[in-house]
C-alpha cells in the first residue's frame, strides 16, 4: 500500500487520489492535504486548477506557472505535514520540506472559497522557519 503524501496515514487510492483524478474536494481541509500531496507529487495541472482566478498566485501564462511548480516539486522533498487547526474556510498547518540538504517548515494558514460549488485555494498568510542542514 502506498501512503499518502499528505500524511493522513491512509493509502494515496483511497485519500487524495481522487482528487487528483477530477472529483472535487469536500472541504477546505481535504483540498489542502491534496494540494500538498499534489506539490510533493509534481502534479502541477491540479494545482494551477485548485487555485483561485483572485489569488496573487494565479498566472494565465500556464505554461510559465506549470514550469515554476514543477521547478519548486522537484527540488523540495516533501518531509511531512501537520494539521494544526481548520475552520469553514481557512486552514493552518506546518509543511516540514527539505532543499539542497536544509531542512525547513513553511507554517501557512491558507483561505479558501467555493466557486461553483468546488473549494480553491485563495490566500495564505506564510511564515517560513529557518532552515537547518539536513540530516
Amino acid at each position: 500500500m502506498e501512503l499518502c503524501p499528505c500524511c493522513s496515514g491512509k493509502a494515496y487510492a483511497v485519500c487524495c487520489k481522487p482528487f487528483h483524478d477530477g472529483s472535487p474536494p469536500p472541504t477546505p481541509l481535504a483540498l489542502m492535504r491534496s494540494r500538498y500531496a499534489a506539490y510533493a507529487l509534481e502534479k502541477a495541472e491540479y494545482i494551477m486548477r485548485t487555485t483561485h482566478p483572485k489569488s496573487i498566485y494565479f498566472e494565465k501564462d500556464r505554461k510559465k506557472w506549470g514550469g515554476a511548480i514543477l521547478q519548486f516539486s522537484r527540488r523540495t522533498r516533501f518531509v511531512k505535514l501537520e494539521i494544526e487547526a481548520w475552520g469553514e474556510d481557512w486552514v493552518s498547518f506546518a509543511a516540514h520540506l527539505e532543499e539542497n540538504g536544509v531542512a525547513f517548515t513553511l507554517k501557512e494558514k491558507s483561505l479558501f472559497q467555493k466557486i461553483d460549488g468546488e473549494w480553491l485555494y485563495l490566500s495564505g498568510e506564510i511564515t517560513v522557519d529557518p532552515g537547518i542542514p539536513a540530516k
